[in-house]
């Protein structure tokens, strides 16, 4: 997150973005500061910051939970149509300029989150029809099916789109730039939410890795605990995909690979998913806005360009 703060057309050293954050809370610099650093720092590049981090952090750890509980590497919001529903979700409230009186500006996540935790109930409504077992394999070929569906919709929006295209389009490459406070302030209250739900369920994602049967046996409520970590990595994939956009691989590849350094142990995968996705991010955001400054890549061209090849090698060495 310093580097994130420190590189950009101007650099800044650690020392005075450590200075201005000690200035906020009441303890002076031995050096004048000038104002136009602090603004740079507090009011550009920090909010961006902060925002790849709550972004990263939601999608590694919804990620860690989809996987934990549907025991395959290979689920994430992405792959599960989550992450699809959420995105026709925002890109309606983008192309219509929905604004639901009582949630304001919370309109956006809110209907994005609502669109993803719907998706994931249709996701796997339609998957027991086809397999009354919910077998994994059936469960992410159905979330595969839907997020072909759900882009042939954004693409027809885009279609009949007039002065929203370069919002919708822009939107949809994924993107942490010239956000501000107010979106970090979006995804805040769905990330706590979120989060919590998920962290409290650390003992059952255990359990789950042994199946149902036996995490019944041991005493766990099924039923419940998979409807309340469904409903938290929903919460998550929703809120991240309204506030910056569809950014994929992050919820694929971060959780795989804390789990190849630290086991599978949910204690630890989660809280550590949350960290290092933030983190991962934050570098991506920082790569996006540096390699061909001064304009600026999608940031989800970045973390495709670098989740793609290296989840392909992850899943070759697993196999071999």
């Amino acid at each position: 997150m310093l580097l994130g703060i420190s590189i950009g057309a101007l650099s800044i050293p650690f020392s005075t973005i450590i200075e201005i954050f000690l200035a906020q809370i009441g303890i002076a610099s031995k050096h004048p500061i000038p104002d136009n650093l602090v603004q740079i720092v507090l009011a550009i590049r920090l909010p961006r910051v902060v925002l790849a981090f709550f972004v990263g952090a939601a999608l590694s750890l919804a990620g860690a939970a989809f996987q934990g509980l549907l025991k395959n590497p290979l689920a994430d919001p992405y792959t599960l149509g989550v992450s699809s529903g959420a995105s026709v979700g925002a890109v309606l409230v983008l192309f219509f300029h929905w604004q639901i009186p009582f949630f304001s500006t919370f309109t956006l996540p809110v209907v994005s989150v609502a669109f993803g935790i719907a998706t994931l109930f249709l996701v796997l409504l339609f998957a027991r029809k086809v397999d009354r077992r919910l077998s994994i394999e059936t469960i992410i070929l159905t979330g595969i099916i839907f997020s072909a569906f759900f882009s042939a919709l954004i693409s027809l929006m885009i279609a009949l789109s007039g002065e929203e295209l370069r919002q919708v389009i822009g939107w949809l490459m994924g993107s942490v730039a010239m956000r501000g406070w107010n979106y970090t302030l979006m995804i805040a209250p769905f990330f706590l939410i979120g989060s919590v739900l998920l962290i409290a369920n650390l003992r059952e994602l255990n359990a789950f890795a042994f199946g149902e049967a036996v995490a019944a046996h041991i005493g766990v409520d099924v039923a419940k605990r998979k409807l309340a970590i469904l409903i938290g990595a929903s919460l998550l994939t929703g809120a991240a995909v309204a506030v910056s956009g569809a950014i994929g691989f992050v919820g694929l590849v971060v959780p795989h690979m804390v789990r190849l350094v630290i086991g599978p142990n949910h204690r630890l995968l989660l809280p550590l998913s949350l960290l290092y996705g933030g983190a991962f991010l934050v570098l991506a955001d920082l790569a996006a806005r540096t390699i061909i400054s001064p304009r600026e890549l999608p940031i989800g061209v970045i973390t495709a360009l670098i989740g793609a090849p290296l989840f392909a090698y992850l899943f070759f060495k697993r196999k071999t």
